[in-house]
């Protein structure tokens, strides 16, 4: 997941375990000289005011995913959808190589990239922005002394509520019963957001128009169940 500093703690506390996995193949390294430049917003200058104006085309709707792993959902979503800005955040260099790749192979125009701290892209994102937020399987630290780690904290909730618009959706699936349980706590009792979920297949089942992503095949091979939330800004 993405790196996070706590305003109230000069430490720093990373969602993911790793910044570099495989070496870059060739032309990820070439994408990386040529293309990311184009896509990635730059927190060296004020964000705009309208978020759109990133984009070539005029987005009706902008939806954020962090921490986007292999990019098969960012890249399905911004394929199926052409009239919505999608912005993706991943500290992971790897992550950003293989949507680069994916973003060139299939034409991709709706689509903006940071690589780095989430944390630097949220508080640089104009207020009442998004439309939806999607945080898919993130690292759940399993261990008691790492949940500060955890990306789903009280603090992090309030400045998501910031640039998510109300009536906009925070969108989490996760396959560790213990990081649902965690997260849970916390959304629950904000008060920006409310559990949608009516019935017990809103959350057992993946919501409409779910791309499923390589993490998520693999923890169904190994008989982890995922979980499905929305929550709404209120």
């Amino acid at each position: 997941m993405n790196e996070y500093h706590d305003s109230n703690d000069a430490s720093q506390r990373q969602f993911f375990g790793r910044k570099k996995g495989h070496p870059l193949r060739a032309r990820q390294i070439e994408l990386f000289e040529d293309l990311l430049p184009k896509l990635a917003c730059d927190l060296t200058k004020p964000a705009p005011s309208d978020l759109a104006t990133l984009f070539p085309h005029d987005p009706k709707t902008l939806r954020l995913e962090i921490g986007f792993g292999g990019a098969e959902h960012l890249i399905a979503q911004a394929h199926a959808h052409p009239d919505a800005g999608f912005i993706g955040a991943d500290g992971f260099l790897n992550a950003i190589g293989k949507a680069l790749v994916s973003i060139d192979d299939n034409d991709i125009e709706n689509v903006r990239l940071h690589h780095g701290d989430a944390s630097d892209l949220i508080d640089w994102l104009p207020a009442d922005t998004f439309t939806r937020i999607d945080l898919l399987y993130p690292d759940p630290w399993p261990k008691r002394r790492q949940w500060k780690r955890r990306f789903i904290q009280d603090d992090t909730l309030v400045r998501l509520a910031r640039i998510l618009k109300r009536g906009g959706e925070l969108r989490l699936a996760t396959d560790i019963p213990s990081y649902a349980s965690y997260a849970m706590a916390r959304i629950m009792r904000s008060d920006d957001f409310e559990w949608t979920a009516e019935v017990a297949d809103d959350w057992r089942k993946p919501w409409n128009g779910w791309s499923r992503t390589r993490y998520e095949a693999k923890a169904i091979r190994e008989e982890r169940t995922p979980a499905y939330f929305i929550f709404r800004r209120v």
